[in-house]
Parts: C-alpha cells; sequence; structure tokens
C-alpha cells in the first residue's frame, strides 16, 4: 500500500466514533489544571478560595456579612456564610434543582445574570462544580426561606435529590468537601495559606467579617487555632499592613474611589524611603499578577501628572543640567500602590490569566487616578515637594546604576565570556539540564566541587552574608562583587529602552539554581538575603520555578556499620529508638550534629544533599505577591518594631542549639 493510500485509509477511519465528549463534570476530573491551575498545593487550596468567592460575591451583592472558614479533622474543609443561600426551587429547563445545576453544570450560577451579580470573582461561573467535580464527597447545606434544605455528592454526582429538613431560622449557605486525594498530590490544607487569603479578602471588601479555624490541631491552652479578619477602612488598613516595616515620607496615604460606566476604582498610594517599586492590581478581588489595563491606566496617570507638576514647579532644572532624563521607573520608586478595581465583565489574558484586558478600564483608572493625583498634589504642596525629590533622587540613583550596569556588563563580553574566577561551571551548554549551585563560603564551595557531577553541576562559592538588597539604592548593587559574580554566572542581563530594571534571560545558563547553606542560622540569615535579592531583581526566575533551596542533614546517627541521616528532631529520635531497639541496646551509638556543610565530606555531601536521586530540593514558589512583598520588607527593612513583633510572636518555634 503507497503512503496516499495510507494516509487515506487513516483519515476514512477518523470518524465520530473518534470523537471524545466528557459529559458533564468528567472534563473537570480529567483535565483539572485547565480549571484550578495544578494539582499541587496551589490547585488544592484554590479550592478553597472558589467557595469562599461566591460568599464574597453574595456580600458584594449587598447580602452578606460574614463568613467563615473551617479546616476540620478529616482535612475536608466547610465554608459558611450568611447570604441568601443557593436558590433550591425546581429549574424547568434542566429538570432538577437550582441547587444540584449549580454544582453539577459548568458556566451555571446566578454570576451570569446581570441582575443577581453586578460584579463576581472565582471562575467566573465554573467555580463551584469544579470544586465539586474534584471532591470524594461534597455537602450542601442551605438555609433559605425558612427551611434547611439538603443535598450530597460523591466525586460531583449527586448521592439523592434534594432533601426538605427542618425549619430554620437561618438564612446562608454551608459547602462542606473533602479533595479527592487520587487526584491531588499535596494532601493537607496549610492554615497560613488560606488565613493570608481571607486576611487579603477582608481588606479588599471593608466592612466583611471572614473567620477561620483550624479544627485538626489545638494550641497549648487547648483551643483550636483561629483567627478574624474585618477592615474598615479597607484600601487604608490594607497599605498601612503592606507598608508597615518601610519608613514613609508622607503623613497619611493618598486614597480614592469612584465609579464610571459601571467600574468601581479604588486606590491608595504612599511613598516609602525604599528604592523598590510595589504596586498591587487586583480585579474583582483576583491578584492580577499580570497587571493589565487598570495598571496600565494608573501607572500613565501617575507619570503623567508628576512630570506635569515638577516641570511646573521647576524642580526638575538640577537634573537638566546633568542631562538626566526622567523615565516612568524613577516616579515609580518607593512607591507602594494597591489597585482594585470592580469590573462586570472582566476579560483575562496571560499566561495565568492574571492580566485584565478590557480596554474600556485603561481610560477610566487614567482619568480617575490623574484626577486624584492634581488635585492631591495642589491640596498638599510639602508632601508632593517630598515625593519630586524622591523621584530626583531615584532618577540619578538609575543614572548612576546603568553606568555600573554597563561596566558589570561590559566586563562580562570582554574578560572571556566574564565568568566569575570562583565559579566551577559545568561541562554541559543545556541550560535546561544544568543546576548552579550558590554555596556558603569557600570551604564548602571546594567540597561541594569534589563532590558534584561535574557534567551538569556548577559551583559557585559566596562570601559570607551578600549585601541586603532590601536597603541599597540600585547602583550600590552592582558594587557588590558577590551579587556581580551571581549576575554573570547565570548570564541575565538588566535593563532595556523600556524598563531600566527589566531581566533579560535570553542567555541564562542554568535552569535550576540552589541555594545551599548551612544549617543554622547563619545559613538561614543567607538564603533569606540571597532571596530577597531574587524576588527584588530576579522575580521571573522565582516564577520560572527555577529557585531551590537544598537541605543537608541535621545529624548523622551511627551505631555499628550502620549510619542513617536525619533531617530533623522528630526523625532523629524515631532512628534512635529503632537502632537500639527503644534503648534497649544503645551500646555503640553515636550522634554527629553538622552544623555546617563543611563538617561533611564530598561523598557525604554528594549522597545526602547534592545527588538528585537522593536529595531533597525545596521549589521557591511565591503563592501570594502581596504578602511576599511584605514580609521581606518587615525582615529586611529598616523598621525595627514590625521584625521584632514577628521575632517574638515566632520565638516559641524556634530551636537553640546549646
Amino acid at each position: 500500500m503507497s503512503e496516499l493510500d495510507k494516509r487515506k485509509k487513516e483519515n476514512e477511519e477518523y470518524n465520530a466514533e473518534n470523537i471524545q465528549v466528557l459529559e458533564g463534570l468528567e472534563a473537570v476530573r480529567k483535565r483539572p489544571a485547565m480549571y484550578i491551575g495544578d494539582v499541587g498545593e496551589r490547585g488544592l487550596h484554590h479550592l478553597v478560595y472558589e467557595v469562599v468567592d461566591n460568599s464574597i460575591d453574595e456580600a458584594l451583592a449587598g447580602f452578606c456579612n460574614n463568613i467563615e472558614v473551617f479546616i476540620n479533622e478529616d482535612n475536608s474543609v466547610s465554608v459558611i456564610d450568611n447570604g441568601r443561600g443557593i436558590p433550591t426551587d425546581f429549574h424547568e429547563k434542566e429538570q432538577r434543582s437550582a441547587l444540584e445545576v449549580v454544582l453539577t453544570v459548568l458556566h451555571a450560577g446566578g454570576k451570569f445574570n446581570k441582575e443577581s451579580y453586578k460584579v463576581s470573582g472565582g471562575l467566573h461561573g465554573v467555580g463551584v462544580s469544579c470544586v465539586n467535580a474534584l471532591s470524594k464527597h461534597l455537602r450542601a447545606d442551605i438555609y433559605r426561606n425558612g427551611k434547611h434544605f439538603l443535598q450530597e455528592y460523591a466525586y460531583g454526582k449527586p448521592l439523592y435529590s434534594i432533601k426538605e429538613l427542618e425549619d430554620s431560622d437561618q438564612k446562608g449557605t454551608k459547602i462542606t468537601f473533602l479533595p479527592d486525594d487520587s487526584i491531588f498530590i499535596t494532601k493537607q490544607y496549610n492554615y497560613n495559606t488560606l488565613s493570608t487569603r481571607l486576611k487579603e479578602l477582608a481588606f479588599l471588601n471593608r466592612g466583611i467579617t471572614l473567620k477561620i479555624t483550624d479544627l485538626r490541631e489545638v494550641d497549648d491552652n487547648g483551643n483550636y487555632i483561629t483567627d478574624t479578619f474585618y477592615s474598615e477602612d479597607g484600601l487604608k488598613d490594607f497599605i498601612k499592613y503592606l507598608d508597615s516595616g518601610r519608613e514613609k515620607i508622607m503623613e497619611y496615604p493618598i486614597y480614592m474611589e469612584g465609579e464610571k460606566q459601571n467600574v468601581a476604582v479604588e486606590i491608595v498610594m504612599q511613598y516609602n524611603t525604599s528604592f523598590t517599586e510595589n504596586i498591587h492590581s487586583y480585579v474583582n478581588n483576583i491578584n492580577t499578577i499580570e497587571g493589565g489595563t487598570h495598571l496600565t491606566g494608573f501607572r500613565r496617570a501617575l507619570t503623567r501628572t508628576l512630570k506635569k507638576y515638577a516641570d511646573e514647579s521647576k524642580m526638575l532644572e538640577k537634573l537638566e543640567k546633568q542631562k538626566i532624563e526622567i523615565s516612568g521607573d524613577d516616579f515609580r520608586e518607593g512607591l507602594t500602590s494597591i489597585i482594585s478595581v470592580k469590573v462586570p465583565e472582566p476579560q483575562f489574558e496571560g499566561q495565568t490569566k492574571t492580566k485584565l484586558g478590557n480596554n474600556e478600564v485603561l481610560g477610566i483608572v487614567d482619568q480617575m487616578a490623574g484626577e486624584m493625583l492634581t488635585n492631591y498634589l495642589e491640596e498638599n504642596p510639602k508632601d508632593a515637594k517630598e515625593i519630586v525629590n524622591k523621584v530626583i533622587l531615584a532618577a540619578t540613583a538609575r543614572h548612576a546604576a546603568r553606568k555600573a550596569r554597563e561596566l558589570v556588563q561590559r566586563k562580562s563580553v570582554f574578560n572571556g565570556g566574564g565568568l566569575p574566577g570562583k565559579l566551577s561551571d559545568c561541562s554541559s551548554k543545556d541550560a535546561a539540564q544544568c543546576e548552579l549551585f550558590l554555596v556558603e563560603g569557600d570551604s564548602a564551595g571546594g567540597t561541594a566541587k569534589q563532590g558534584r557531577d561535574s557534567h551538569y553541576q556548577a559551583i559557585l562559592p559566596l562570601r559570607g552574608k551578600i549585601l541586603n538588597v532590601e536597603k541599597a539604592m540600585h547602583h550600590k548593587i552592582f558594587d557588590s562583587e558577590e551579587i556581580k559574580n551571581i549576575y554573570t554566572a547565570l548570564g541575565v542581563s538588566i535593563g532595556t529602552d523600556d524598563d531600566s530594571k527589566a531581566l533579560n534571560m535570553d542567555k541564562l545558563r542554568y535552569h535550576k539554581i540552589i541555594l545551599m547553606t548551612d544549617a543554622d542560622v547563619d545559613g538561614s540569615h543567607i538564603d533569606t538575603l540571597i532571596l530577597t535579592f531574587f524576588f527584588r531583581h530576579m522575580k521571573e526566575l522565582i516564577e520560572r520555578g527555577c529557585v531551590y533551596i537544598a537541605t543537608p542533614p541535621l545529624y548523622l546517627v551511627k551505631r555499628g556499620k550502620e549510619e542513617r541521616y536525619v533531617w530533623n528532631e522528630e526523625e532523629r529520635e524515631a532512628v534512635i529508638a529503632e537502632v537500639t531497639n527503644n534503648g534497649a541496646n544503645d551500646a555503640g551509638l553515636h550522634i554527629q550534629r553538622y552544623k555546617g556543610l563543611g563538617e561533611m565530606n564530598d561523598e557525604q555531601l554528594w549522597t545526602t544533599t547534592m545527588d538528585p536521586e537522593r536529595r531533597t530540593l525545596r521549589q521557591v514558589t511565591i503563592d501570594n505577591v502581596t504578602e511576599a512583598d511584605r514580609v521581606f520588607s518587615m525582615l529586611m527593612g529598616d523598621e525595627v518594631p514590625p521584625r521584632r513583633e514577628f521575632i517574638e510572636r515566632n520565638a516559641k518555634y524556634a530551636k537553640i542549639d546549646i
């Protein structure tokens, strides 16, 4: 049979029988990542957010002001609100209850009816049905019209028709679901992850009480761990919280809110003495980490309005004499801002579907932000002068940083590729296979060099603690030898004509960057300094999943010829009990505490920490960029009180070696 005849036969066999139709929620179960992002920790927690978002939508519609979340003992989650309750009456078209339609049909719900919900967050109609599809069991308790209604589901399918139970004065919805552990890689909910999101929602929706309780464990007093979040002033409280670790240059934040063409806009902004830009944008409570038209509108208004004010006040003459041009970056250095818009029909785009694409929003935010800033600058000349002086300082520093950066990158070109002399490179040129270990100290670096697989593992020793970039001007960063070595070893460059801080990763030489430091306080501090640098100046590397932290063992337990490495105190106790038969025979037992990487020889370091077959790497991810920004500024910034409060609150978790 000829090749042409074969192709004809294949085409003939491709008919209706080859088309697979996934009924109902089967598509969600077959391809869950398409609906919730992934099946790891982020996707697992996203299930909770979807249910909570439904309750938030009730609050935005004016029918709910209290939302409670419980993490139950079996790791199921209950979300309770005091809204109207999901409708339970008969749906004529679907020939079943409205509740069952909402929980089993994709793109079904009141959010598509503008009369029911003006705006909504979540996955735009697939949220709760997705949660149902991905749950072993889901129970819906509806309190509506003086009655209590109940229906249960297994793997997205109803176990029985909706039941009408006893009369009840209660109003609202209670959804309890147990995620399907055959789908999710991560099985356990993280209390801090959920509470951080609820806190964020409380700031974004003032006047709503959100409470979370963990029923899986109790504190020292026998009480369940719980937090309640409520904000009277919304974004004003939010920016105070975010900027608590930074020194402000203005007494009060600039705030505005308004509505135009059914788009509600709320903006708060505040300048501080830091050298970073921290603008956080939201659409219908969704953190738009990729920005979008609302962010573009705000930035345009900020640059235009401040530039006009600075020109008219003759404050830029000094820069003009030095032939330094102002750029958009300069107006945003040291700025913390939150832009929250509520859009009736948001259109999202981008890699993670978190970039707003509605063109009309750009003009609305531009106009409203411009008017807000113009009025503020005219009414507050003292603050206006401080802001413009901050902009001038940023422009001057950027000019100096560009010279320093160009010098670093010029050396990279002319000095034999510019690789640092301390770098022990790998032989492979395939970046996807290559790993770079950033190792604490020359001694440990030497051991790692001896123990590594030189084909794909490169070693860059770091001397001491690198520069704290949170408190450093940009041109000072390029004066730091260790940071220059990281830039040149990675092969990345900084700065474009449009964005002086943009990171160019076209020539990235390693797709895994692994922080390998001692398992002590100093090692943790070095990790934090490096992570601060990556978060502030190479965030794209974290977002791409390139940054990891190595986990060297804490102990070596030896008895006779048996050797066991252990990574924590609980594991040490268990291993000791095992090798000594619960203490019955501890003769010859020896426990070695590794306080530094240098205490291991090359073979031990390879076996425990560097061998891909046996090592444990912790991937660095950003679950909540807003909270990450706050934590880095609090830990590494100038303001001492927030850091002291953090240390006092978490001191009980510290383990001290004596």
